[in-house]
């Protein structure tokens, strides 16, 4: 079976984009907050450059990680995941918060690099199975043709046994043959064979009009009985003083290696058969192995975790006890970040050039409160501003699927023109700054209460309304949000 061959990942400082790039991709979704972009379009050139050097120095140049500062809503999430897609890297978001000290029942934090590389096979799983996409769709129409209309018992290829036990006789001369007084009439066998060819003909043509018939979609709702590949899974508990992730056994390939595969009939439509089919014919078509290996290559050189919530665990207490201290998963957390081997199912994964972005808001703690040798494992901190009025009113409309323009579509489904004006835009950004203000700050998802809030009315009304276009402006918003927002009891419970 031919198998997809992986293209290596480019690794030339032309094929990288330039920081200025990066953050003028950024701002297409991001609004403000040009000095976190700028941290994170360096770091990210610097991978680039590391992989240009020799090989005994890229070894040396570690990445340089990032703290990012500042309250929850105000970007540092966006920032990191927008990345990721804009390299295509493996990317993680992770809480600190739900890792605990080594001996205690939780999450390990060498999970982080297993859910990442996970991450990364899948991603790589799918790129293959895009590659492999038209080979698996031909061989996918064949199977389906072959369960709608399968080959039929006379036409089917039958052994014949002198072919396996005997030498062909050799051929007689004509002269030599036996001249008979009488005709035999004709042979059976070339009779038969002429029926099994007018047969196979018409076989064929009603197997070609069926074939057209699947390509125009036709069959699509027509139900069909498959074989699918089915095999019970014992159910196994596992407990140990670490986890299950300690274990780090693949049970899945070790029952696949003990228990036979088995098939089983499913009676589903056209459809959903070809969605099954093409999936087992991708699967035969991709090499694990090579998806495997450059899995681990990108995680090892490209891999990105957000660790978020690092304020959480940020401070030294001098209790003693069965608690969880927050220094104690700092100092598990350090062997990762500082660069080390992690065992996964799929082999080794290094960590030492992996990026580790970190964020936290930092509001009863400090960066300078984590323990001395992870500060130095994060040697670039960038504060994020808080959001103001102006910031509200580019974050509703500036962006590529800007808020407005979202609701807008939502509102154009139900056949409802919706028309938000400039005056309507100010008043959302207006109250959205004041509830932070008065009630608690959360950013730009302030924004989205409030606009829920907003159309909420609209959304129940939407599929009754005779009136398809609607305009919204600052008269609007007031009627809609303006008590809400002056009760601060009720705002604090509503928005």
């Amino acid at each position: 079976m031919e198998k997809s061959h992986i293209k290596n990942e480019k690794s030339t400082l032309a094929d990288a984009l330039t920081p200025q790039q990066i953050v003028a991709e950024l701002d297409k979704y991001i609004i403000g907050q040009f000095e976190a972009k700028r941290s994170v379009a360096i770091a990210l050139r610097n991978r680039a450059r590391r992989q240009m050097l020799a090989e005994d120095m890229q070894d040396e140049v570690a990445p340089k990680n990032i703290i990012m500062i500042g309250s929850t809503g105000v970007g540092k999430t966006e920032i990191a995941r927008r990345l990721a897609r804009l390299v295509e890297a493996p990317f993680i978001k992770v809480e600190a918060s739900k890792y605990t000290e080594i001996g205690y029942v939780g999450r390990d934090v060498e999970s982080m690099i297993r859910d990442l590389t996970e991450t990364a096979i899948g991603r790589v799983k799918t790129e293959q199975t895009d590659a492999v996409e038209e080979k698996a769709r031909e061989a996918t129409e064949e199977r389906l043709l072959d369960y709608i209309f399968p080959v039929p018992r006379s036409l089917q290829q039958r052994p014949r046994l002198q072919d396996d036990t005997l030498d062909e006789p050799e051929e007689e001369e004509d002269d030599d043959l036996l001249q008979l007084p009488f005709d035999l009439g004709p042979d059976p066998e070339v009779e038969a064979e002429e029926t099994r060819e007018k047969e196979r003909d018409r076989y064929l043509k009603t197997r070609e009009r069926f074939r057209d018939w699947l390509r125009e979609g036709r069959l699509e709702d027509k139900p069909v009985e498959i074989n699918v590949k089915h095999q019970n899974m014992p159910f196994v508990e596992i407990f140990s003083p670490s986890g299950i992730e300690e274990m780090d056994i693949n049970f899945k390939d070790m029952f696949n290696n003990i228990l036979p595969s088995q098939t089983k009939k499913r009676r589903v439509p056209v459809s959903e058969a070809r969605t099954i089919l093409m999936q087992e014919e991708a699967e035969k078509l991709i090499d694990m192995d090579a998806v495997i290996g450059e899995a681990i290559l990108r995680v090892e050189n490209s891999g990105i975790v957000f660790l978020d919530e690092i304020d959480k665990i940020a401070g030294r207490e001098s209790r003693h006890g069965p608690d969880v201290s927050r220094e104690g998963v700092q100092r598990d957390i350090l062997p990762i970040v500082e660069g080390s081997t992690v065992m996964t199912k799929y082999g080794a994964v290094r960590t030492h050039h992996i990026l580790f972005i970190a964020a936290g808001a930092f509001h009863v703690s400090s960066p300078s409160d984590l323990i001395p040798e992870l500060q130095g494992r994060f040697p670039i901190r960038v504060e994020l501003k808080s959001l103001n009025k102006n910031d509200f009113k580019s974050i509703l409309t500036e962006p590529k699927n800007a808020l407005v323009k979202q609701y807008a579509a939502l509102l154009q489904t139900e056949g409802i023109e919706a028309e938000i004006t400039d005056d309507a835009i100010d008043e959302i950004a207006a109250l959205a700054f004041q509830v932070n203000e008065s009630v608690e700050d959360i950013g730009a998802r302030r924004l989205h209460t409030i606009m829920e809030k907003l159309f909420e009315n609209l959304f129940f009304d939407a599929p009754d309304l005779d009136k398809k276009s609607i305009t919204i402006d600052a008269a609007y918003v007031r009627s809609e949000l303006s008590e809400i927002v002056k009760d601060q009891d009720l705002s604090r419970y509503i928005l």
